[in-house]
């Protein structure tokens, strides 16, 4: 089969032929890839962003954001069958430890992370587990959803935490309305009802941000921070949810923040730096975001089949998928790029 392979940090990947992966365990499930997502941790990945944190053996297959139909699986697998439409989630867990057992099964201390871990979902099928399959209406095409495996479920499960910060009356500001900020935009508007303020750099962002029910847009100008203060009387968000966090960002976005106001970090490549006196004095909270938990997954995909959060992608086939990373690390992608086997 085809796959797209990281053979050097700092180096292309290559599109090259693997050998089929298998259904060798009782739980395993192989799936046929209709989408898989193009991420920006791809792009932090080749940059060897990830390698003292991931341990991969290079080379090996990235793509984290996968959806498809189940192709083959294990013996003892009784939850999805040969042909059923499935998205994953990405961190196939043990099921067994206390972090399964309590329902934060993201930090499950024996899963993996396909496309970080080990091989990923940028190839014609990938091996996962069955407690990482999410069955889908046999109509839905995955590669309309693939990217709701992480982009996804990252930007919904900050949401998920910051609801109970989120009361009406409130502000929320989103910095950054691409790939995940746009989910975000949308699992706001389908969960609270905050008042929605969307930061980004480039205007056709912004556009999509309005159309998607920001209340109010600014362009990232240098003096959005001043912008935010103005639109909140000069106290600040009581929310910010930051998928930048990096080239000064995270640093304005702190700034955003009121007094006991919560800066959400989900974007990263950046370092926060922060005076403790800062933060003590003013009591604002700093709080880091991976991924989220299969039931966050589950969730989001509820709302993504009733038509209340919908993903705007921009495919490509799985032989231009250097293509696809090009467009995403010159900024040439609105919402997300798929590659379709």
């Amino acid at each position: 089969m085809k796959a797209v392979r990281l053979h050097a940090y700092h180096r292309r990947p290559v599109v090259e032929e693997v050998p089929e992966p298998r259904a060798t365990g009782p739980f395993d499930v192989v799936v046929k890839i209709g989408g898989a997502g193009v991420c920006r941790t791809d792009l932090h990945i080749i940059e060897e962003q990830w390698a003292e944190k991931s341990g991969v053996t290079l080379p090996y297959t990235i793509g984290h954001e996968n959806a498809g139909w189940v192709h083959e699986v294990g013996s003892a697998v009784s939850s999805v069958e040969v042909g059923d439409t499935v998205i994953l989630h990405p961190t196939p867990t043990c099921g067994l430890c206390r972090a399964c057992r309590a329902g934060d099964d993201m930090h499950c201390s024996d899963g993996t992370f396909p496309g970080i871990t080990t091989d990923g979902g940028m190839a014609e099928y990938l091996l996962t587990s069955a407690r990482a399959c999410i069955k889908l209406d046999p109509e839905t095409r995955p590669e309309d959803v693939a990217a709701l495996a992480d982009a996804g479920i990252t930007a919904y499960h900050a949401v998920r935490k910051a609801v109970p910060l989120l009361p009406p009356g409130t502000v929320c500001v989103v910095n950054g309305a691409g790939g995940l900020g746009h989910i975000g935009i949308q699992s706001l508007r389908a969960l609270t009802a905050t008042t929605v303020v969307v930061i980004d750099r480039n205007p056709e962002a912004l556009d999509l941000a309005a159309m998607l029910g920001a209340d109010h847009t600014v362009l990232a100008d240098g003096k959005h921070v001043e912008a935010v203060l103005d639109l909140t009387g000069g106290d600040g968000a009581e929310v910010v949810l930051d998928f930048v966090a990096e080239q000064g960002a995270q640093q304005d976005t702190f700034a955003m923040t009121r007094r006991a106001g919560s800066q959400f970090v989900i974007g990263y490549g950046g370092k926060l730096e922060i005076p403790a006196i800062d933060l003590i004095s003013t009591e604002r909270n700093v709080i880091g975001n991976l991924v989220g938990t299969y039931n966050d997954l589950a969730e989001l995909m509820v709302l993504a089949q009733t038509g209340r959060v919908t993903l705007h992608t921009r495919k490509y086939p799985l032989d231009a998928a250097l293509d696809a990373l090009a467009d995403l690390g010159h900024g040439r992608v609105r919402g997300r790029a798929i590659l379709t086997p």
